[in-house]
């Protein structure tokens, strides 16, 4: 059966003020009414029931989750002590679906991602699974055909069609050649015009019991420690192993794991729009401009103002005189005014306040 794992981890650090540690950027309402987690599992409906979803999270994020999504029981939720990256989280999770579903195909999907329409969405999902039930030791990945030399993506590159398949109809299959991590701009620049590269989306589908034979078999010392895991789920033990082999964990991720080693790898070219909404600038695209070029939610005035992103809450007025291509968030207890060139630095925050004595900030 297939079931999804919805990655939702993330602290999304370049979306402060707004986004803090009890409330990171996939519990945040930036694209519609809905915040991103909320949305990510609405794609979900009809494909997959509600009881075969796991958000894979830290402790520190679940009230938040749990909160957003009541719909969900409680039984979706699977805690991550700390941070260890892609590779031991999706292992926890693929442990957890062996032992309720030996056939289980997984779905994993990130939790803060803006795609349209779902319906082509849940097409290409739906296609993974019918190739990874049709070859069980395939890996299926899904890829976006890029549009500019991106040098926040890894790639893929790509290589002859899937043969012997009536399902690509949905969308064209190719077998992968490599993955490429992120590169600089010249090299961005040739994937672009080589033609034949995708974005990685960092979708993936995949039986759970046939990636963690990838690990066992790539990452060993990982793997043991998410096999003693394993050994304890549904026992009073669990939460105590859990905790003290979680954390013995060396952080990788699933592309450096297993991703670039692995065979049988197919990739789906994206038949949805995509968006990893990776910064506040990503409004633009997302949300629209005014005839000014402004991107603005919240009560704004702005005199001489152009290219600009402002958000507020509530009541609160934001008042810009002058600004040009600039960035102005203002929350309760913070506010962000830099210039778009600079939002990289956005990032530097984080790393700042527990310095200046602000953690609460955070």
């Amino acid at each position: 059966m297939l079931h999804a794992v919805i990655m939702a981890g993330g602290s999304g650090t370049r979306f402060w003020p707004e986004s803090r540690d009890l409330r990171p950027k996939q519990l945040l309402k930036l694209v519609g009414e809905r915040s991103m987690i909320q949305a990510t599992t609405d794609r979900l409906e009809g494909l997959v029931p509600r009881d075969r979803v796991l958000i894979a999270t830290n402790a520190r994020q679940a009230a938040g989750i749990a909160e957003q999504l009541p719909e969900l029981p409680a039984t979706a939720l699977l805690l991550e002590p700390c941070k260890r990256d892609t590779a031991p989280c999706i292992a926890l999770a693929a442990a957890h679906l062996a032992k309720r579903d030996p056939d289980a195909i997984m779905a994993v999907i990130p939790s803060d991602h803006v795609i349209r329409p779902t319906e082509k969405f849940q097409q290409a999902i739906q296609l993974s699974a019918d190739l990874v039930a049709e070859s069980p030791n395939r890996i299926v990945t899904l890829g976006i055909r890029p549009t500019y030399p991106a040098e926040s993506f890894g790639y893929i590159e790509r290589g002859e069609p899937l043969a012997n398949t009536a399902k690509a109809q949905v969308a064209p299959v190719y077998r992968v050649v490599r993955f490429r991590e992120k590169p600089k701009a010249a090299a961005a620049a040739e994937f672009l015009a080589a033609g034949n590269c995708f974005w990685n989306a960092g979708i993936f589908v995949w039986r759970a019991t046939t990636i963690l034979d990838y690990l066992q078999r790539l990452q060993p010392e990982l793997y043991a420690h998410i096999n003693a895991i394993a050994s304890a789920i549904g026992t009073s033990e669990y939460p105590a192993i859990l905790e003290r082999e979680f954390a013995a964990i060396k952080g990788i991720s699933i592309d450096y794991a297993v991703m670039e080693h692995a065979s049988d790898v197919v990739v789906i070219e994206a038949p949805f729009d995509w968006d990893d909404v990776g910064s506040w600038q990503s409004l633009a695209r997302l949300v629209g401009t005014d005839a000014d070029g402004n991107t603005v939610s919240g009560r704004h005035l702005g005199i001489n103002t152009k290219g600009t992103i402002v958000r507020t809450n509530g009541e609160h007025l934001v008042v810009t005189i002058g600004l040009e291509d600039c960035i102005v968030v203002h929350t309760p207890d913070a506010t962000l005014v830099a210039r778009k060139q600079d939002e990289e630095a956005v990032r530097e925050v984080a790393q700042q306040l527990p310095e200046r004595g602000w953690r609460e900030l955070l």
